[in-house]
């Protein structure tokens, strides 16, 4: 983007040399600044809400869901600087210019559905906390300025994120320090909820998840740093940025689960920071809308992929990528307006249907760039008609994503399916770990037993 203007004009072709920029840093602040929001704060409720552990029990899961989910999430942050295309252009190296149009769509619903979330969670919040403003306005006006962010592009999305961090590490210190200090705890705090396995492990899912669904954006926001930014800054940037900008919101939502009556966490959390309600609220909530950039914007991308691999000439600029922007947003806040009063049981189901989805994915996409072609591709196929050197279709990779879905719908417990493994496990959810540890090896093994040609003067990534 050049410094004349504040409107990004790149979209999903390579970024070239001269418009590199930035470091790893700026990975960090993206990645805190993007999760300390309401609807992490609600997410991390789900641990004493929706599970009823007691809060030393979701905090362990909590922290062991995004410690480990993360991992996979920041593996994806060194493709960015290494081939400079977006994540869902990259998926076409995998599956083929065609066979990437079906994980590319299902991408497009997770942008979809997330941006319904983050707007109807931070629009309801304002109104909760200051009545005078219609919901439905409120989150209009959320969405609004999701919007304008996303239209102007990558390098304003990472100025508002580095922004936010600061804001929001220290609205978010406030709070912990007023309800531990200012408000207390009732005595019975430590001892309310209970234990089981069940609810454990699916703490520690929908942690996972929350983590893992973010694999589809990471390269999106790390494609135009320096090539040579190495793969283990850009991966320690985006898990250090993740870890903690996810957790310790997700901490704050599971206190104050614990004391939510009837599951209201944004009434709950409001009520128990007093004064400091308006200003908490207020912050957390334009993080949201500065997330809801991020979907919008990797939303943008996503249908920007699908329409170019029927159109292999076509060269989109700003005005489709703000056409585009606006569609994301139609959609979500059409999805808003409409959200039922059951907003958080649906949202959990639409966790765990993405978690079953995505997993095949990432494990696809990861042993791929790191284990079979070691960053090395040809980036110029990624735009032919015919796929290039990877064809239209790549039956390996599409088997073995199926394959992925399928072995774990036994181990799958949710509110809409519970598969027999997962009964004779109590009810535990284990079907993301059985996706990683059949697909990872199943995919690598495929490929082995068809090597491809080693592209000519290929270098050999970088290990995390």
């Amino acid at each position: 983007m050049g410094t004349s203007t504040y409107i990004e004009q790149e979209t999903i072709y390579p970024i070239p040399a001269d418009r590199r920029h930035g470091t790893a840093y700026s990975l960090f602040t993206l990645w805190f600044g993007a999760n300390v929001k309401i609807l992490t704060i609600v997410t991390g409720a789900l641990a004493t809400t929706a599970f009823h552990l007691r809060f030393l029990d979701a905090a362990i899961a909590l922290v062991v869901g995004n410690v480990a989910g993360a991992v996979f999430m920041a593996a994806h942050a060194a493709q960015g600087p290494r081939l400079g295309v977006p994540q869902m252009v990259q998926t076409r190296g995998q599956f083929g210019s065609l066979g990437s149009i079906l994980v590319t769509l299902i991408v497009i619903l997770m942008y979809a559905g997330y941006t319904a979330s983050n707007v109807t969670i931070g629009g309801r919040s304002i109104h909760s906390e200051f009545t005078a403003i219609p919901a439905p306005l409120a989150i209009l006006g959320v969405g609004s300025l999701s919007l304008a962010v996303a239209i102007s592009g990558y390098d304003v999305i990472h100025r508002c994120a580095r922004y936010l961090s600061i804001v929001a590490a220290v609205t978010l210190a406030l709070c912990f320090a007023w309800i531990l200090g200012v408000r207390g705890l009732p005595a019975d705090f430590l001892a309310r909820g209970q234990f089981s396995i069940h609810d454990f492990v699916g703490a520690i899912s929908v942690a996972a998840l929350w983590q893992l669904s973010y694999a589809p954006y990471v390269s999106d926001y790390s494609r135009y740093l320096p090539q040579d930014t190495g793969a283990a800054p850009a991966f320690w940037g985006t898990y250090a940025g993740v870890v903690l900008g996810s957790t310790f919101p997700m901490l704050l939502g599971a206190m104050v689960g614990v004391v939510a009556e009837g599951g209201d966490v944004v009434g709950t959390l409001a009520h128990s920071l007093g004064g400091l309600s308006g200003l908490a609220i207020t912050v957390f909530s334009i993080t949201v809308a500065c997330c809801g950039a991020l979907d919008m914007y990797g939303g943008m991308l996503a249908v920007i992929t699908v329409v170019q691999g029927f159109r292999s000439d076509w060269r989109p600029g700003p005005v489709a990528r703000m056409g585009f922007c606006a569609l994301i947003f139609a959609c979500g806040a059409g999805m808003a307006l409409n959200a039922q009063a059951d907003f958080l049981e649906n949202y959990m189901n639409f966790l765990f249907l993405l978690l079953y989805v995505l997993v095949p994915w990432t494990a696809i996409n990861l042993v791929d760039y790191y284990l079979v072609h070691h960053g090395d591709y040809d980036v110029t196929s990624f735009f032919r008609a015919d796929g290039g050197i990877y064809g239209r279709w790549n039956g390996r990779a599409l088997l073995c994503y199926a394959v992925g879905i399928v072995v774990q719908v036994p181990f799958m417990s949710s509110a809409l399916y519970t598969g027999p493994a997962a009964r004779e496990l109590g009810g535990a959810d284990l079907s993301w770990i059985v996706g990683l540890i059949v697909v990872s090896p199943l995919y690598y093994l495929a490929c082995r037993l068809r090597r491809a040609e080693p592209l000519p003067g290929g270098r050999v990534a970088d290990a995390v």
